[in-house]
């Protein structure tokens, strides 16, 4: 038996080392089905669910230096691996726990080496995508200069349009 629970603890270290993130969720009324639906959606964002014991998961995450607050930790937990990007994995998790009528609690995760409570992940569920964060900030960076440029191209073309009227008026 103890072997057992050092291979557990060992796959779930080593999980959390490569991993780019995880988010510690709660589960309840989590029948089968959805459970594969959750899954599939999951891993179609490069990331994947794990239903694991308290104290070996939070021994595993202590292994690997990743202190967490087991406190907040009740119920039974599942931990969500971000193999690729963890911002989508939070966002995708939140939005499951609000259309699937909480039957996902997120409690609380570990991103981009900082621990987050549950506040945090929604915080950064209601922030946007990395590419949209880009756009907006292009946009930002153009605006100034497009409005410098429409306000030239109007002193340069007001003189054009006034000598045009004038020759439709002779």
């Amino acid at each position: 038996m103890r072997e057992e629970k050092q291979l557990l603890l060992d796959d779930l270290a080593d999980k959390i080392r490569t991993s780019k993130g995880f988010v510690v969720a709660q589960y309840k009324d989590f029948s089968a089905t959805r459970s594969r639906d959750f899954r599939n959606q999951l891993a179609k964002i490069g990331a994947e669910f794990e239903v694991v014991r308290k104290r070996v998961f939070i021994k595993a995450a202590e292994a690997t230096g990743v202190t967490l607050n087991s406190d907040s930790f009740s119920g039974h937990i599942a931990v969500i691996f971000a193999n690729e990007d963890p911002t989508i994995t939070v966002k995708s998790t939140v939005k499951y726990a609000e259309d699937n009528a909480n039957t996902i609690l997120p409690l609380g995760g570990h991103l981009d080496g900082a621990v987050c409570s549950k506040e945090d992940l929604a915080a950064i569920a209601k922030l946007p995508n990395l590419p949209e964060m880009r756009a907006q900030f292009l946009g930002l960076l153009q605006a100034p200069m497009a409005q410098t440029l429409g306000a030239l191209q109007a002193i340069l073309a007001s003189p054009l349009y006034c000598l045009d009227e004038k020759s439709k008026q002779s």
